[in-house]
């Protein structure tokens, strides 16, 4: 029998208690704060309080194997005809380029489009556009520096 990709083995589940928000904030200190030298008081933020209680957030975390291995969260307050924001994405080093990726966003998609989305909006370091696009987002605008690391904004309109 062949061997299950990364993708197939891994489980998404919505952070709701502390324990899954210690575990995520582990994965974007190695990401974010260790590898790519973002700031702590820039990485953590109020919407990290309180896993399970805030509806204005939804997190997640992937597991292989039954070990934290990626996050991202969705915010979803936003104005007008703007859409719900991702943000946080991190996929631990030794997981990239196995799928892991893909699978948190498309947890993140599915949520969005629960909810009665019709896109979302992220803001992409340079580096990861073409992840991105791959996904079906579109970047738009200038490019500019958040926490000193190029970034772009993107969309993505869902078709159905």
């Amino acid at each position: 029998m062949p061997d299950r990709s990364a993708a197939e083995r891994a489980t998404v589940e919505v952070i709701r208690s502390p324990q899954q928000m210690q575990e995520a904030l582990g994965i974007r200190f190695s990401v974010f704060v260790e590898e790519q030298q973002v700031p702590i008081e820039e990485e953590v933020d109020a919407f990290d309080d309180r896993p399970g209680e805030r509806d204005d957030v939804v997190q997640v975390l992937v597991r292989l194997d039954g070990s934290p291995a990626a996050t991202a969260r969705l915010l979803l307050a936003h104005e007008g005809d703007g859409y719900p924001h991702i943000g946080r994405v991190a996929v631990l080093a030794a997981h990239r380029g196995t799928g892991l990726g893909r699978v948190v966003m498309e947890a993140l998609h599915a949520e969005a489009r629960r909810r009665g989305e019709r896109g979302i909006t992220l803001s992409a370091q340079l580096h990861a556009l073409p992840f991105y696009e791959r996904l079906g987002y579109v970047a738009h605008g200038p490019v500019y520096l958040d926490a000193g690391i190029e970034h772009r904004e993107m969309d993505l309109v869902f078709d159905d």
